[in-house]
């Protein structure tokens, strides 16, 4: 099947309708195409929505959208044009021509007029030839006229955390049962016992475990719990890693296999532990004894809870019993279903819906996350025929994999808006497991113009992302969700990660296999994950690739990097012009070549912990339509480009430099910057008058830079700004004085070794922050008595402050924290104790919270 042709479609209109190509360069002939352009593409938007809803019985239809959707794309290409061209003579008009643009315009005619105006009326023409071409077959198909798209609703409901509540889980009260009087019998030898929980994609596996995980009799009966997800990568030394680090021990990123084994061996000896491991794929019984060899050494008592989808795995790893989850029976799944459909209170008034709502469960087969996608698909929906229609949708009838559901959450696809359904294509190219955050995601979407405004309602693109993450949330194909004020962060269960791989497989591919066979001709985002891949084989397989590729990502960052070489560039910049975003994460080089400015698309560029880079050229400014660049752990980078300043669309900027103050008419003179980030900035000492002009920036972030003595002047006039982070800098001294912003929404500090109490300015956000995360503060002994004045307060987290033994008092007051987390603070987690703690009645009003 062909899928995102609609939505492809939606972004050309969208770009057709925009205003400046009424402005750039415009000649009657032009604008008389592109009139014609337009009407062409209402025209055959028009029966899309049909197109592809038919094309599951009529394969020549899906052909026929293939074909459209290739010329939706080149016409997207060329409607960018006009955007580049816009922003070139912005820059133009403000700083000037530089040397290279000048020798570029005297060869390239794109940078006159008349050259300009007849090229693109070439190519404007040539994709109306191509469109016209192809809608005249569209009559053989007998599609219908439909533009009712589903829209974006705001739903009440509020976010969770990740942490389970006994609240929602239904229908496992008995599995828990049996598992927890497994774990507390004794063991018959001196080995872990093992218990194997196995059932399908959703089923409920990792629910089972985290209550079990979270009981009371558990965490009495071990010394030490731990939780370990393990996936598809069954690598010894790093789970050995992640064991040793949940367990209190430390790691370090150089540690060899023997030093891990002898430090784990340590830390857990004569330790009653209970660990799960979740989600487990791994058949290789060699690599199992391995890992079980190393955890040899703890108490007689210890456990392991294992969770897989194949039997087989659970045959080979489980030494005690093998706990098969079957579905919830109907009732159950009905209890759930209607928790998700409706508020609560509110389903006793409508009898008919839940008489078809228990036809509808009957088709989740039992599998939990299918009855809360259907739930949540019909959540303030009263209409019966919007109920009838989720009943008697044939898509329930498509061929599924073995032991899968994902007709039931195909239909959640099916019902998303053609937006989003374009957003959730593209997390097909993280793999399984993989820990989201909102921020990188979003500025991903956008880069590929995935985010759409209205004209009636303007927002800002980062809160439209936001709003996008929120609804595919409430959706259930996002969940764990944390929230940490300035991004969120969650995952995507098992199950929903292979439906996104299901209707993304066309345009979108994560490339677990360089050696594979597959044809990647039509693929417009790939995702690079083969850890065996060298410089040549890479370039090698850039060559397999679409010219037309719009995302291009390198994921290595748990091998050793690639060193890349000139070839490498030579390739990905020569063949991928309309690249839209290009993430270099891990890759080693020493030079960027001066030719990546032209990558006039490009939208995102990654240089993620490339320790080699000493500089970048200063072509890098030429691309004025980059709206993220992130350099973080680039620790050799010398210094930041001279005409930084001609990036007008910069949006997100992560630096990391050794300059030990930024040169003047530089970053202060990126007015778009929403997001600003200094990391590992070692000798930055203080940044350059002029940062209060930048009055729509949201975010900004110190950490790890030790050398800075002060925080910029002029933070009051920041007026947007809701986030700040200031972490790990030794020299800091957040003085008290009016200089600070007033409306921050979420702040987190720590490791400042210069402060012992909190700052006084702080209590000037007590109508508006709502989430502050205190950490690491060796000193701090009391939080003020002011603290319960913080009165927005939703989440707060105290970690590791050592010296804290109590809260102040009136901290009922805060009658909107809905969480609290407190860890590795001994003595105030003694005071906190549930029910018998001198501090639990100032706590015990808040609904979630975490104490360790």
């Amino acid at each position: 099947m062909t899928e995102l042709a609609l939505s492809i479609a939606e972004n050309v209109i969208k770009k057709l309708g925009s205003l400046a190509y009424q402005e750039i360069c415009m000649s009657q002939d032009i604008a008389s195409n592109l009139t014609k352009f337009q009407l062409t593409m209402s025209t055959i938007q028009a029966v899309l929505m049909d197109a592809e809803e038919k094309q599951v019985r009529n394969r020549a239809l899906s052909v026929w959208l293939e074909q459209l959707k290739d010329v939706f794309y080149d016409a997207i290409d060329v409607l960018d044009e006009f955007e580049c061209e816009d922003l070139r003579r912005k820059v133009v008009e403000t700083y000037g021509n530089t040397s290279e643009q000048v020798l570029h315009s005297v060869l390239h005619s794109s940078f006159n007029p008349l050259g300009f105006r007849f090229k693109m009326g070439h190519r404007i023409k040539k994709i109306i030839e191509r469109l016209e071409e192809i809608a005249k077959v569209r009559a053989q198909f007998y599609l219908n006229e439909r533009l009712d798209d589903k829209s974006i609703g705001h739903r009440e409901r509020e976010m969770t955390h990740s942490f389970l509540c006994d609240s929602n889980v239904i229908g496992r009260a008995d599995d828990k049962q049996k598992i927890v009087d497994l774990l507390m019998r004794p063991n018959e030898d001196n080995n872990a016992f093992v218990i194997a929980i196995v059932g399908i994609g959703g089923m409920g596996k990792t629910t089972l475990a985290q209550w079990v995980y979270n009981d009371e009799r558990i965490a009495r009966n071990f010394d030490t719990r731990i939780w370990v997800c393990v996936s598809d990568d069954f690598n010894i030394l790093k789970l050995a890693k992640e064991i040793l680090k949940c367990a209190g021990g430390r790691i370090s990123e150089n540690m060899t296999m023997d030093e891990v084994q002898v430090s784990l061996r340590n830390t857990l000896n004569e330790k009653n532990f209970f660990i799960v491991l979740d989600d487990v794929w791994n058949d290789d019984r060699s690599k199992w004894i391995d890992l079980k060899n190393l955890l040899i050494g703890g108490a007689k008592r210890s456990k392991i809870v294992v969770t897989t989808r194949i039997q087989e795995v659970a045959l080979m790893m489980a030494s005690g019993p093998i706990h098969n989850l079957k579905g919830l029976s109907e009732d159950d799944c009905l209890s759930l279903f209607l928790m998700w459909a409706f508020k609560e209170g509110e389903k006793q008034q409508y009898p008919t819906l839940i008489k078809i709502g228990k036809e509808i469960v009957t088709k989740s087969k039992g599998v939990p996350l299918a009855v809360k996608t259907l739930g949540g698909l019909l959540y303030s929906k009263f209409d019966d025929r919007d109920w009838i229609f989720i009943r008697d949708n044939e898509i329930w009838k498509l061929e599924q994999k073995e032991n899968d559901i994902l007709p039931a959450l195909r239909l959640s696809y099916d019902q998303l808006p053609s937006s989003l359904k374009q957003c959730f294509a593209y997390c097909s190219l993280y793999p399984k497991d993989h820990i989201y955050f909102s921020d990188e995601l979003i500025q991903s979407w956008m880069a590929n113009g995935l985010l759409h405004n209205s004209n009636k309602n303007p927002q800002e693109l980062e809160d439209i992302g936001l709003q996008y993450v929120k609804e595919l949330f409430s959706r259930s194909l996002f969940q764990e969700f944390s929230d940490f004020g300035y991004c969120y962060i969650f995952k995507m269960h098992d199950l929903v990660h292979d439906l996104s791989l299901y209707v993304a497989q066309s345009d979108h591919c994560l490339v677990e296999n360089t050696d594979n066979r597959k044809n990647y001709e039509k693929v417009r985002h790939v995702s690079i994950l083969d850890y065996n891949l060298g410089a040549d084989e890479l370039t090698t397989f850039l060559h397999k690739l679409n010219n037309g590729a719009r995302t291009i990502i390198f994921r290595n960052e748990d091998v050793d990097p690639i060193n890349v070489n000139e070839s490498f560039f030579k390739t990905c910049i020569s063949r991928f012009k309309y690249l839209r975003l290009l993430d270099l994460r891990f890759l080693r080089f020493e030079v960027l070549p001066s030719s990546i400015g032209s990558l006039k698309h490009l939208r995102y560029l990654r240089l993620r912990r490339n320790k080699q880079i000493k500089k970048l050229p200063n072509s890098i400014c030429d691309m004025q339509n980059l709206e993220t660049l992130i350099l973080d752990g680039c620790g050799g980078l010398e210094e930041l480009p001279r005409d930084i300043r001609k990036m007008i669309s910069l949006r997100y900027l992560w630096i990391t430099t050794k300059q030990s103050r930024l040169l003047e008419n530089g970053i202060e003179c990126l007015y778009s910057l929403r997001t600003m980030i200094f990391y590992k900035c070692l000798k930055l000492e203080s940044l350059p008058e002029g940062i209060q002009c930048l009055t729509s920036l949201r975010r900004l972030e110190f950490t790890s830079c030790e050398s800075l003595m002060s925080l910029p002047r002029g933070l009051k006039y920041l007026i947007e700004l809701e986030s700040l982070i200031i972490f790990d800098c030794g020299k800091l001294n957040l003085m008290e004085g009016e200089d600070y912003p007033t409306s921050l929404r979420s702040l987190r500090i720590g490791s400042l070794p210069q402060l012992v109490a909190l700052p006084q300015w702080l209590i000037r956000f007590g109508n508006t922050l709502q989430v502050l995360i205190i950490h690491f503060f060796e000193n701090l002994e009391a939080l003020p008595e002011w603290f319960p004045y913080l009165i927005s307060l939703r989440k707060l987290v105290i970690w590791a402050c050592p010296k804290l033994s109590s809260l102040p008092e009136r901290m009922d007051c805060l009658t909107s924290l809905k969480e609290l987390e407190i860890g590795y603070c001994l003595q105030l987690r003694r005071n906190c104790k549930r029910d018998v703690g001198k501090d639990w009645p100032k706590i015990a009003h808040v609904p979630l919270l975490k104490i360790v």
